[in-house]
């Protein structure tokens, strides 16, 4: 069973979280509510929607983390699962990332700026 599997299996047994087909066409999502939380899609990498606020506050510590990865503007923040502690790291950003999205309900109903994943490939096009 692969990280993004066992995480996945994790985030199912939350109650306020539920499998969909992610906006982006690829992968899996969990959403809560009507919001896009997170984007697994790959077997090694997701997309948290952890919003641009979070970011900021947590920016200093995300940085350090060589499982992070952040692109300028994104509210979305890429995680790497390799390893059980990448894993309990996805837990906790996933935490927070709804506790973000509860104390800002009215972005839910805002369009979903584009995951990194997909984000990135627009940027390769342009600069490529």
């Amino acid at each position: 069973m692969t990280a993004a599997s066992r995480a996945l299996a994790r985030l199912a047994t939350w109650p306020d979280l539920a499998e969909d087909r992610p906006s982006c066409g690829t992968g899996r999502a969990v959403r809560s509510g009507g919001v896009e939380i997170v984007h697994f899609h790959s077997d090694v990498s997701v997309d948290l929607h952890l919003t641009a606020k979070a970011i900021r506050r947590y920016e200093r510590d995300l940085r350090h983390s060589t499982a992070i990865r952040l692109l300028p503007g994104s509210p979305w923040v890429t995680v790497h699962l390799e390893c059980e502690t990448d894993i309990d790291l996805l837990m906790t950003l996933v935490s927070a990332a709804l506790q973000a999205h509860q104390q800002n309900p009215a972005a839910a109903d805002a369009p979903l700026p584009r995951c990194n994943d997909h984000r990135e490939v627009a940027l390769s096009r342009e600069t490529g």
